[in-house]
């Protein structure tokens, strides 16, 4: 019963912070309707309405707001208890949530994240992809992973030192056919494969020489919104692809494809790990913080 109730109050805590039911619902990993339920039992438990709901917008009532200003610091004080108990755990358990975005994932899933779970099997790591920027705290993740360059200044962060950049490439049968291009407006007169941003928007390739930017708004015959569907459209010929380097090493390495445009294609800001600062962390949380900086300082 204990639980139920301190699960349903960690509800009601995630609606009046995001103000929706459905973001809410995410935050918490669980059915929106589910939550719903979950809320509307409460209230008739307690004999009040916690929040005024329309079909366009959820906002706490004036018995809502008094609950919750009374609720969120008890809450705080009961998580922050289980946190410092967490903390003693000999062996590291629980489920640590990071949040990134593809490409980088794909850069540390091997490297880092897989040896630590084989390491600690007992912990379980929720990795979520976005193609925005999120606030981790807000949205109840324990670690973000972006570029150093983009992480908020009121953050811890750990440098994971790896090598990143963008590459042009296509495939060996294409190039002798069409040709390489030498600088970067030579891509116009090129059939190139377009990238599409989550926010919809066609992607410019970006180039950097000698303190010299060029972006070019390519053109091709087909358009995808996923680097490994990029990959494998350059690997048939379709045209030249710009994807992250990791993304196709093995390619590149195994001559499946050629890179081009090289001395344009400068190395990027590193990826970093990011969190705040934390007292009490759970055991998970320290090694899991604990393995990137040995990554960072090894490589391993």
């Amino acid at each position: 019963m204990a639980r139920s109730v301190f699960a349903d109050l960690d509800a009601v805590l995630s609606v009046a912070r995001n103000g929706s039911f459905r973001a809410a619902a995410l935050e918490l990993g669980m059915s929106t309707t589910a939550l719903s339920n979950a809320i509307a039992k409460l209230e008739q438990r307690l004999g009040i309405r916690l929040f005024n709901r329309t079909t366009r917008s959820v906002a706490l009532s004036d018995a809502g707001k008094s609950f919750v200003e009374r609720v969120g610091p008890a809450m705080t004080d009961i998580h922050d208890a289980m946190l410092a108990a967490q903390s003693l755990q000999e062996t590291p358990a629980g489920t640590l949530r990071i949040n990134t975005f593809a490409s980088a994932a794909r850069e540390v899933l091997a490297p880092l994240v897989l040896p630590f779970l084989r390491r600690y099997p007992q912990v379980h790591i929720d990795l979520v992809t976005e193609g925005k920027l999120v606030d981790i705290v807000a949205g109840g993740f324990d670690l973000g992973l972006r570029p150093a360059d983009l992480v908020p200044s009121d953050m811890i962060a750990i440098s994971l030192e790896l090598p990143r950049r963008h590459v042009v490439v296509a495939s060996p049968d294409f190039l002798s056919t069409h040709g390489c291009p030498v600088v970067p407006t030579d891509l116009y007169r090129f059939r190139c494969i377009r990238a599409r941003l989550p926010n919809n928007a066609l992607f410019r390739w970006r180039f950097e020489k000698d303190g010299s930017t060029v972006q070019i708004d390519v053109q091709g015959c087909i358009t995808l919104d996923e680097p490994s569907l990029v990959r494998i459209a350059a690997q048939d010929g379709i045209g030249l692809g710009y994807v992250m380097e990791a993304d196709v090493h093995e390619d590149i390495s195994e001559g499946r494809l050629v890179s081009v445009l090289n001395d344009w294609t400068p190395l990027l800001a590193p990826l970093s790990l990011y969190y705040p600062g934390r007292k009490n962390p759970p055991a998970a949380f320290s090694a899991f913080v604990r393995a990137a900086r040995e990554f960072a300082a090894t490589g391993t």
